[in-house]
């Protein structure tokens, strides 16, 4: 079974310039999967293509049953998939709490249930609730944004290098996190820098060169193997 299918996908943020140039990936249900390259390979295109924020050339994107190639992103989000994005991702002048609201914008009949749970998931977000979120450290306003994207209770969860200029140990937390997210069943699509710790948490991961995939497979092969350990993992 095979929750998100993504088959030849070409776009970009203009017409006249595909970044991504036929890309093609899946993620099963409760899987962490990598997207591990170089810069400007056009991992976090993909993401964005996959998401909606970016419309497709070509190709298709399915979430299980519904195809949501080209669908806006307010819809592709009702049928269970979250993005978080690098940067701006929260509303730095609205407090912990009032972020959070943001975030269920579109089921706002369950607002207080899925804040209060997020609060127990997250305490530092719960001790936090009334400060603004410009305020927080970097982790925690990562652990914010993250929280924001669960506030619909998706089924997978997008995320865009999550733990960049983070602090080591901030970065360490955040991918505990993301392990816990999983565990609870929640399937994960994740673009990192620090390719090591990404392969470390992923069950498979795909080698993005160029807009397309150039390897892929389960995460621990990738990371034994010489040629990407080489170019991709410092050695």
């Amino acid at each position: 079974m095979t929750l998100l299918t993504v088959d030849g996908l070409r776009g970009g943020y203009v017409a006249a310039d595909e970044i991504v140039r036929g890309a093609s990936l899946s993620v099963a249900p409760g899987e962490i999967v990598s997207l591990i390259g170089p810069n400007g390979a056009g991992k976090s295109t993909l993401l964005k293509l996959i998401a909606g924020l970016l419309r497709p050339s070509a190709g298709r994107v399915s979430l299980q049953e519904s195809e949501i190639a080209g669908l806006p992103v307010t819809a592709i989000g009702r049928l269970g998939l979250s993005f978080v994005p690098q940067e701006h991702n929260v509303f730095g002048t609205m407090t912990v709490r009032e972020n959070l609201e943001m975030g269920a914008y579109q089921e706002p009949g369950r607002v207080r249930e899925r804040i209060e749970a997020l609060f127990a998931r997250f305490p530092v977000l719960a001790q936090k609730r009334r400060a603004q979120a410009r305020t927080l450290s970097g982790g925690q306003r990562q652990m914010l944004a993250m929280a924001m994207a669960l506030m619909t209770a998706p089924r997978l969860l997008l995320l865009d290098e999550p733990s960049a200029g983070l602090s080591p140990k901030a970065a360490e937390e955040l991918f505990d996190i993301i392990v816990a997210l999983n565990r609870d069943g929640v399937a994960i699509l994740m673009v990192e820098q620090n390719a090591v710790e990404a392969l470390t948490v992923s069950a498979r991961a795909y080698v993005l060169v160029l807009g397309q995939v150039a390897r892929e497979g389960p995460a621990s092969d990738l990371m034994a193997d010489p040629s990407v350990r080489d170019l991709f993992l410092g050695g």
